[in-house]
């Protein structure tokens, strides 16, 4: 039951969760920097830090830190979906002559070689993306302290990739940092299932879908 309820909240949550971040500025933001007061704190939690990260960065490594969460989380939420859909589907598509079945961990591995010219599509997406994403808001390797490489630029909020299509973003601060923190939770429950999900399927070699009975 408790599974079942974490599972329905991470795919309830997921619109909210995917809305993309704003770089408008405001007291809470990231911008007027106070670890305690960025969002992603939420009761009964707080700030949850048990091991003293935050004691022990400045505001450009928090910032990495935190950007590095949200891309993780946004993968995660992606990879729960597409465990539970991968699975739902299996030998009833025309994707790869609907020859993939089982657990989602085997999957890729079951890929016809007919058809693996996919994977080469998939590494270039997946480079397109970081190389956007590395060119136009981490500051320049010629600029970049050597003592203290990767960061990202000063005017750049975690997260916000100047992408929503659909203009889910709030334009009032309070609202944006709630649509923030609703995202963040989702990214972190996502990444706990997904973990899950993989432990679960190594452990017995079976799916997702059937440890739910469906």
């Amino acid at each position: 039951m408790k599974f079942t309820t974490a599972l329905s909240a991470l795919l309830l949550g997921s619109a909210s969760a995917f809305a993309p971040v704003s770089n408008q500025k405001s007291s809470t933001a990231l911008n007027a920097f106070a670890a305690k007061d960025i969002p992603g704190v939420l009761s009964p939690m707080g700030f949850f830090d048990p091991l003293g990260f935050s004691k022990k960065a400045d505001e450009a490594t928090m910032k990495r830190y935190r950007e590095a969460e949200i891309t993780h989380g946004r993968v995660a939420m992606l990879a729960a979906v597409g465990f539970l859909v991968g699975e739902k589907v299996e030998g009833s598509t025309f994707l790869f002559d609907a020859q993939i079945r089982g657990p989602a961990i085997t999957h890729l591995a079951q890929v016809p070689v007919d058809y693996q010219y996919g994977f080469l599509l998939l590494v270039s997406a997946i480079a397109s993306a970081e190389f956007y994403r590395a060119n136009n808001f981490w500051v320049a390797p010629d600029d970049s302290n050597i003592a203290n490489p990767g960061q990202l630029n000063a005017d750049y909020v975690p997260g916000d990739l100047k992408f929503d299509p659909l203009g889910l973003s709030p334009k009032d601060p309070a609202k944006l940092f709630i649509m923030q923190t609703k995202e963040l939770q989702n990214g972190r429950l996502a990444m706990l299932a997904t973990a899950g999900f993989m432990a679960q399927e190594l452990t017995d070699g079976k799916g997702i879908l059937e440890h739910l009975g469906f």
